[in-house]
């Protein structure tokens, strides 16, 4: 969203042609995948194996080495970021040397996170999982509770696959907790995996009388309270497969819709909670949803997003196409980004560049140490994109 793949008058290599799973080991459940592959041409390689992503985004449209350079997670209990995944990596280097690496190479560790600043990631091999049938269970608390319902309902429990708690407006004060656990139970949706072709056009109808109607926010909630008293049990590729096409806007012309996401130690929950809502009822920001997700620490990657145990918040939101609003976004972003910072937390990358580069520089420490790697290995800067440019 802020041109992490961009760069102005550069030559951009395009690797989703690069889309095949060229092994999969069933019985020691490991995948060795090309860079351009998503998640979904995974999933149809591996589902008749009986076999399940360990850890992706929430969606499955994204590559699997867009994936590795964002350093990715989603809502999977315990797992944390995808490197903790990951077994290997090749790369090819600004030198053209094609590379493998593991866990234990620094050069691995600065790929996580490092928005192709490092090389080109062309092959990454996974660990996978079973493909359980799971069960959704439904729940809500009030916020002040979550913290320790999460640690004593969730974090312990070994048949909780999939969790988090739907934070929604005005109020955002009582969230609504999806669990998603391993069953026996006979799936209520026979397919394994989302069709491809699947029409959302009454979604998008949704998501824009939710944003733009008087009462959408209570439309809303009587839909989903319609559907969550709904029993659900699929498999946990069907859970997985789903498709952004069903977050598309009926048109960009007037209005888009964005993420941001903000990463805040446990011990910190309820004080950045109260500070975030109050950043968004003042600047009066179209917040569709925030969901809330648990990662432990990363242990691995240079760039980490978690240094300690953190409860993620990603906002989603509406912002009208003009220059008056980017403007609006861009001093509220600040805001929210110093809420975070005064919380011992940090703000994920992948979004808009509006952090300042004191910002950038107060939420990533270690990037000093991402810049002698890559004076290392990329001397000459041969891979760049928009926001190395602006924080580098």
């Amino acid at each position: 969203m802020g041109g992490q793949v961009a760069s102005i008058d550069s030559l951009h290599l395009d690797m989703r042609g690069m889309n095949r799973v060229l092994s999969v080991d069933s019985k020691q459940r490991v995948a060795r995948i090309q860079a351009g592959a998503t998640w979904r041409d995974v999933q149809d390689a591996i589902d008749k194996h009986y076999l399940s992503v360990s850890i992706m985004q929430s969606f499955s449209n994204f590559t699997v080495g867009g994936s590795v350079s964002v350093n990715c997670h989603g809502r999977y209990v315990n797992k944390g970021p995808i490197v903790n995944s990951v077994r290997a990596i090749q790369l090819v280097g600004a030198d053209g040397r094609i590379q493998e690496l593991n866990p234990e190479s620094p050069l691995f560790r600065g790929v996580f996170g490092g928005y192709g600043g490092l090389g080109v990631v062309t092959e990454v091999e996974l660990n996978l999982d079973q493909n359980h049938r799971i069960q959704r269970l439904v729940e809500q608390v009030e916020i002040e509770s979550y913290p320790d319902y999460f640690k004593e309902t969730i974090a312990n429990k070994a048949n909780v696959v999939l969790h988090n708690a739907d934070l929604r407006p005005p109020r955002f004060d009582q969230p609504r907790l999806i669990s998603w656990v391993t069953t026996d139970e006979a799936v209520t949706i026979p397919e394994r995996l989302i069709p491809r072709d699947r029409d959302y056009s009454r979604n998008k109808e949704l998501i824009w009388a939710v944003s733009e109607l008087p009462g959408g926010k209570r439309l809303r909630r009587r839909i989903e309270d319609r559907l969550f008293e709904k029993k659900a049990v699929v498999w946990r590729n069907y859970e997985a497969s789903l498709d952004t096409d069903s977050l598309e806007p009926r048109t960009r012309l007037f209005s888009t819709y964005l993420l941001q996401e903000y990463f805040v130690p446990v011990d910190n929950f309820l004080p950045f909670v109260r500070s975030m809502v109050g950043v968004l009822r003042r600047n009066d920001v179209n917040a569709l949803n925030v969901s809330i997700r648990h990662s432990p620490s990363d242990q691995l990657s240079t760039l980490k997003w978690a240094p300690t145990d953190v409860f993620s918040f990603v906002l989603y939101y509406k912002q009208r196409n003009t220059n008056r609003a980017r403007r609006d976004a861009e001093a509220w972003t600040r805001e929210m980004i110093d809420v975070v910072l005064a919380n011992d937390g940090r703000y994920y990358l992948p979004y808009r560049l509006h952090a300042t580069r004191f910002q950038f520089e107060q939420a990533y420490p270690e990037v000093e140490k991402f810049i002698a790697l890559k004076r290392q290995v990329d001397p000459d800067g041969k891979f760049q994109n928009l926001m190395w440019e602006k924080y580098l």
